[in-house]
């Protein structure tokens, strides 16, 4: 409900009023006069103010003025015993929204403090949507005015009006949640939910009573019916993170849903119709796993209507600069400093691969951000990896031999060498190890049994707990 503010030098007008509005639940206020409201105002925030006109030392009218000053927006009611037409065309001129004389009936005043009410309600509508439509027009927080990721935003804009199903590819950290987003600000579902959802995060049981809810006894712990994410996005968009780390099982119950457009709750009988518009988002390369066999290529055609490929950072390094003060303005802005980027860390930013994309270089301006003790980061602030970092020497490294070399069987290398070293320096934390690679826990485990070597971890927790123990 609303705070009121009641103005009155009369005590059993402001116990009376505070009374009735107290009631209807409002938070009432009261003050006996002009000057008392005022220094009121200047401490607390107030949705109404209902004052008299006639009152010692600052009468209402001049309240009014002083009253607009400080809140342009506050909804005002004057009443007087007092009326004339002057003093009712003046309090109008001033921007009050209703004049009574008093004495008055108790239920008149109810409703024109219900339609000032309703009036302020619809300004403060109008101006959230305005900032929404503003919002919308900077696409959310996505930035970058590279020519890769303008031809993204042209995307966005031309796939939004649709209902189609939409799949965002791209490396870890390129930022296919807030593509999914801006998709969704744009759509005619703006005002309904965005759901989301990490398909990776969840064990193919948990990922079912997820997506689909489930009714009371369905399990054991279900001791309630639970709504499901599907039914939670009902007239919205609901995005599926990782959807390439979805079992077999899960795939087929999701294409069953994407075709019907109805779902079953776990232990349910009857199945129930849900409007969500399907936002899906991977890592990793869908028609590589339909070959494979790992992905239904039913699936595949039906989530893959409008592709959307994000670029890595590392190929539009143009958009680095604007990305990087981005973030140093949000880190400061929540402890209140004001930093610069020195010309020799930008250009180190800029050199630096990034395979951590956009997530990566926020985590490192936030790092230097709360590291620096002068007014600009330095590039001695930077990581360590990024300080050493020398495209030179990587490209030299990965020279080609003169006698060529087995592609296949050399990355399948490199990819296991890099497993390994990951598990090693965690001491076989697999969730440590994941982060280090950026990957999920799954697609790890994945990798661990491509490459038949899961049961080094527990050799390696066993070492490092030997470690400890000494």
């Amino acid at each position: 409900m609303s705070k009121l503010l009641i103005v009155d030098d009369e005590q059993s007008m402001r116990q009376l009023l505070t009374l009735v509005f107290g009631r209807l639940g409002h938070e009432v206020r009261a003050a006996e006069n002009g000057r008392a409201a005022l220094e009121l105002l200047r401490q607390e925030s107030v949705d109404l103010l209902i004052s008299d006109v006639k009152m010692p030392d600052m009468g209402g009218i001049e309240l009014l003025k002083a009253a607009r000053e400080l809140s342009p927006e506050m909804a005002v009611i004057m009443m007087t015993a007092f009326a004339t037409v002057d003093a009712a065309r003046e309090a109008f001129l001033l921007g009050a929204d209703d004049f009574i004389q008093k004495p008055f009936d108790i239920d008149v005043l109810k409703k024109i403090v219900a339609k000032a009410l309703e009036k302020l309600d619809l300004v403060k509508e109008n101006r959230a949507l305005k900032r929404a439509q503003a919002e919308r027009g900077h696409l959310g927080n996505i930035i970058g005015h590279s020519e890769r990721m303008r031809a993204v935003y042209q995307m966005i804009e031309t796939i939004a009006a649709v209902q189609s199903t939409v799949v965002i590819t791209g490396e870890s950290g390129t930022g296919k949640e807030l593509v999914a987003r801006a998709i969704h600000n744009l759509s005619p579902r703006l005002d309904k939910p965005f759901i989301s959802i990490n398909c990776g995060a969840f064990t193919e049981t948990l990922l079912e009573s997820e997506l689909f809810g489930y009714v009371r006894g369905a399990f054991t712990g279900a001791n309630a019916n639970r709504k499901g994410l599907f039914e939670a996005a009902h007239k919205g968009t609901i995005f599926l993170d990782e959807i390439g780390e979805m079992s077999p099982t899960m795939q087929v119950k999701l294409l069953r849903v994407l075709q019907e457009r109805k779902v079953r709750p776990v232990g349910a009988h009857e199945e129930m119709a849900v409007d969500a518009r399907v936002i899906a988002a991977t890592n990793r390369d869908l028609q590589a796993m339909v070959k494979q066999g790992s992905f239904r290529e039913d699936l595949f055609y039906r989530i893959s209507v409008i592709p959307v490929e994000l670029p890595p950072l590392r190929e539009r390094r143009e958009d680095i600069s604007e990305l990087a003060h981005h973030f140093v303005s949000k880190f400061c802005n929540q402890t209140g400093r004001r930093l610069g980027i020195t010309e020799k860390a930008m250009e180190q930013l800029e050199r630096y691969a990034w395979p951590g994309n956009v997530r990566e270089l926020e985590h490192t301006i936030e790092r230097a951000v709360a590291l620096e003790p002068t007014d600009e980061i330095q590039y001695e602030r930077l990581p360590e990896q990024i300080i050493n970092y020398n495209p030179t020497r990587v490209t030299s490294a990965l020279g080609l031999p003169d006698e060529g070399l087995n592609l296949v069987a050399h990355l399948e290398h490199l990819e296991k060498s890099y497993v390994l070293e990951a598990l090693r320096r965690t001491g076989g934390n697999q969730t440590r190890a994941a982060e280090l690679l950026y990957l999920s826990v799954r697609s790890l485990r994945h990798l661990l049994d491509k490459h038949d070597v899961r049961n080094l971890t527990a050799q390696l927790r066993d070492t490092a707990a030997r470690g400890a123990g000494e």
